[in-house]
């Protein structure tokens, strides 16, 4: 199994997305979202961010349509309830020093409760956030995986297209 698994990042990205923390199917692939069960890349394809759906494989091919991956918590788990609230507010801080280092215009994080505990917004809701890291523009997605029932993949697709329209008109992040 991977101790973590490698960002894929760049400078000047438009969205990069970033996950609660790795499960343990990425950890042993040392890919993103790997879980069959997971609706990461079927629901960025169907919001319109790729041309077809990504294979966790082919996650190096993001970069070439400006978009990104990262995770709040690096550790790797079954599940994201394993995780301390002291790992999520660590998280955040790393999370800070690469959106300050690489200038995403959007970071986007799949999952409320970890954007909650990791920015230290405890009402946050899902969507455009009001507060900005620097020039970047904050979003909240629902978490993709398959134990979030509440969202279809249709439901979280248009939760990403949302994203990625208001990205495309909006493309560092408003003001």
């Amino acid at each position: 199994m991977a101790d973590k698994i490698d960002d894929v990042i760049a400078p000047d990205l438009a969205v990069l997305f970033c996950g609660i923390n790795p499960g343990l199917m990425s950890a042993a692939t040392g890919f993103h979202f790997a879980r069959p069960g997971n609706r990461f890349w079927p629901a960025l394809h169907r919001s319109g961010f790729t041309p077809r759906q990504l294979l966790p494989t082919e996650q190096q091919e993001l970069l070439g349509f400006g978009l990104g991956i990262t995770n709040v918590v690096a550790r790797a788990t079954a599940g994201a309830a394993e995780l301390r609230a002291e790992e999520y507010r660590a998280g955040g801080v790393i999370l800070r020093a690469k959106v300050a280092e690489f200038r995403p215009r959007w970071l986007a994080v799949v999952g409320i409760g970890a954007y909650r505990v990791a920015f230290d917004a405890p009402k946050a809701v899902m969507g455009r956030q009001a507060d900005r890291l620097g020039e970047t523009g904050l979003w909240v997605l629902p978490n993709p995986s398959g134990l979030n029932a509440h969202y279809t993949v249709d439901r979280l697709s248009a939760a990403f297209a949302e994203l990625r329209e208001v990205a495309a008109g909006d493309p560092r992040g408003g003001s």
